[in-house]
């Protein structure tokens, strides 16, 4: 008994049929029920296509019910049933997000799981679908500055619109930088095996870099000094003097340290009058963009180094120095003030709700 189709609807299915974006599965039906239509039987069906018997009487049934649309349409599978019922996901989420195991910081998948009657793998696959991850925690630190608006604004606008005729200058000193020395020689990287160090060291003694990042082209003038008292400020801001074009005043967002604002600093200050020190609030470390580049020294010249001396380590970094002078690049700030306050009046709504 043949599959009656109608003009129309043989139009659609040949569409179907044709077009390329069709799915496999719709034209497979289509190309079915086509056949069907003009009278072909079921075993035909099913050897011409490659598909089996029960799979055409399906999809003849189904169209003689509901026509067309009977074939783009996705019936629930009879794949395996979800097994942790909603109450029970509920609760999980619950208990991560507000209380800890006895004695513990965090859950990790196995006690979560021991405490819920569940695997540690659907605790993984919860915690995955609702974005938890109880293992990590970011810091932070909202400055307590009186004066913080007044702050940010001032460094902010040096960023975004410097002065005429002068030079931003990101200054801050790496203190107690160490000249770590392995006790076993390193291994070189090849292939298969990354290269390897021992994870205990020798100290071999200190420096701390004074450092002031250009903010117009990213160029470091960078020294090496045994302290970090007001003392060896005064020398790098001397430093600072000579080696920078004398006809240009020079504006420095510096931190809070007491050393920036020492008497004698201060006395320096006043015999200078192209130097203007421009100070970041209090715990805004973030404000200062020379943090940016020590994180670069940190990570491709400090970190995985080995020092036998002080001395060793000053000439890495002066080697670091004078390879990234020879191809600086500026960090560019993007954010406004008005978006970094509007971001801190979050932060602190949240806490005023926490506590």
């Amino acid at each position: 008994m043949s599959t009656v189709v109608s003009d129309e609807q043989r139009a659609l299915l040949e569409r179907w049929v044709g077009a390329q974006k069709t799915p496999q599965s719709v034209a497979m039906r289509a190309r079915i029920v086509l056949l069907a239509g003009v009278g072909t039987s079921n075993s035909e069906i099913a050897r011409a296509l490659g598909v089996s018997r029960p799979t055409v009487i399906l999809w003849r049934s189904r169209f003689a019910q509901d026509g067309t649309r009977a074939l783009t349409e996705t019936k629930p599978g009879r794949g395996r049933k979800p097994t942790i019922p909603a109450a029970k996901i509920k609760a999980i989420v619950e208990a991560t997000t507000q209380t800890r195991p006895p004695g513990h910081t965090h859950w990790s998948c196995r006690t979560m799981a021991k405490a819920q009657g569940v695997s540690p793998a659907s605790v993984q696959r919860i915690w995955d679908a609702h974005g938890l991850k109880p293992h990590r925690v970011k810091t932070f630190k909202l400055s307590t500055d009186p004066r913080f608006t007044e702050k940010l604004t001032d460094v902010v606008g040096l960023y975004l619109n410097p002065p005429e005729k002068a030079l931003v200058l990101c200054v801050d000193e790496k203190s107690q930088i160490q000249a770590l020395d392995r006790t076993q020689p390193s291994l070189p990287m090849k292939k298969g095996r990354a290269g390897t160090m021992t994870h205990d060291y020798k100290r071999n003694g200190t420096t701390t870099l004074f450092a002031a990042l250009n903010t117009l082209d990213g160029s470091v003038v960078g020294q090496c000094l045994p302290r970090h008292r007001h003392q060896e400020f005064l020398k790098f801001l001397r430093t600072l003097d000579r080696e920078l074009p004398a006809e240009l005043d020079l504006h420095l967002i510096v931190d809070n340290y007491r050393t920036h604002k020492h008497a004698n600093v201060d006395a320096w200050l006043a015999k200078h009058p192209r130097f203007h020190l421009h100070f970041t609030p209090t715990s805004s470390s973030w404000l200062n963009l020379v943090e940016r580049w020590f994180r670069e020294l940190t990570d491709k010249a400090i970190r995985r180094g080995v020092f036998h001396s002080v001395p060793d380590l000053i000439a890495a970094i002066e080697e670091f120095l004078a390879a990234h002078n020879g191809d600086p690049h500026p960090f560019t700030w993007t954010a406004s003030i008005d978006s970094i306050l509007e971001k801190v009046g979050r932060c602190k709504a949240v806490l005023e709700t926490v506590h």
